[in-house]
């Protein structure tokens, strides 16, 4: 079954086609990608009107192209699928009625998938995919979220957070810190820099029970920290670094903390991470010494796959196709928040669950 997917939940415009006839990144038959960031920097983060007019703009010559890579027509797709949220509802319209639009034109199929569950399956796309179950850290502009997984749409929330997601939480530092949009890389490019041992920050809601997360005190004492340097007059180019070292430090041992008492508490031995904050180096190097540890695997999606895009789309929607799903035809979806716990798994699929 071939499954064109299209991403336009927020940023970037991502389209994919998926062969369940193949496995992994076999399957995977052509993507590309078209980032918004460039327009949004000047105002310092997405103006949803603006991300919807762009989405309208690039989503047809984006799927043209990848039909052509894939060295396919319009003809031989074998199903849609789109996300349906969470997201921004003007930008995830347009994703659905193109959807629509296509799939009654083709006579197939279409259906609505969660933003979320692309990014927990997106490392199926690697040579070394995981087996279910595993435990998963999903990490991102929008989410925080600790999940055991069991197979598709069998999804248990084990925590997430109260307040600021992690990459909000970054995004907001980078600005107290007059840093670029989107903040994530620019601080972990300039904590690089920075002196681990000058300022040390608290590692919220690691001193109590529980899978939970919260970064909004954080980023407070973030910003507590940068009017003591400046006052001061110590806010030089090496105190912003030392305060984005000691911001990275701070949610890189909280989230491997949180990790590792999943893993714990699951008793499984597998980790899939995956989300935009999933690409930074130091998060990977503190979550690998935590497996090590528990002789635990940790999985994460090419560095391209971490961030939005229409392969993890494609994927899933390939997978739940094959299993039957189908939205009604004319009722397209559009579904601004949405839980991923209210997921379940397919009637009859049979999911990709490489060997262990």
């Amino acid at each position: 079954m071939r499954v064109l997917g299209i991403e336009t939940s927020c940023d970037e415009t991502g389209v994919a086609v998926y062969d369940t006839a193949l496995s992994g990144g076999d399957g995977l038959l052509g993507d590309a990608l078209y980032s918004q960031v460039a327009m949004h920097a000047d105002y310092g983060g997405v103006v949803p009107e603006l991300a919807s007019r762009d989405h309208t703009r690039k989503l047809l010559p984006l799927v043209e192209q990848v039909l052509a890579d894939a060295r396919m027509t319009r003809g031989e797709l074998d199903g849609i699928a789109y996300t349906a949220g969470p997201g921004l509802v003007g930008a995830l319209m347009v994703g659905a009625a193109t959807a629509h639009g296509m799939a009654r034109g083709l006579n197939i199929p279409a259906l609505g998938v969660h933003h979320m569950e692309g990014h927990l399956l997106a490392p199926m796309l690697e040579d070394d995919a995981p087996a279910f179950p595993f435990v998963a850290l999903l990490v991102s502009g929008g989410h925080t979220q600790l999940v055991e997984v069991q197979g598709l749409g069998e999804y248990r929330l084990l925590g997430e957070s109260v307040d600021d997601a992690a990459g909000e939480a970054f995004d907001k530092t980078a600005k107290m810190l007059d840093l670029p949009y989107p903040g994530g890389p620019h601080v972990a490019r300039l904590a690089e820099q920075g002196d681990p041992a000058r300022l040390r920050f608290p590692r919220p809601m690691t001193d109590r029970p529980g899978l939970d997360f919260s970064f909004s005190g954080l980023k407070t004492h973030t910003l507590t920290a940068i009017h003591k340097l400046n006052a001061a007059g110590e806010l030089t180019e090496q105190g912003r670094a030392d305060v984005a070292r000691a911001f990275e430090d701070a949610v890189v041992d909280t989230l491997t903390i949180k990790c590792r008492r999943a893993l714990d508490d699951t008793g499984l031995k597998r980790l899939v991470v995956a989300g935009g904050v999933s690409a930074n180096a130091r998060l990977r190097e503190g979550l690998a010494k935590a497996c090590a540890k528990r002789r635990a695997a940790a999985f994460y999606p090419r560095g391209r796959f971490c961030t939005d895009n229409g392969a993890m789309i494609a994927y899933v929607g390939a997978q739940r196709l094959a299993a039957g799903e189908r939205d009604t035809p004319g009722q397209m979806q559009a579904t601004p928040r949405w839980p991923l716990e209210q997921l379940r798994a397919p009637a009859g699929a049979e999911t990709e669950s490489p060997t262990p």
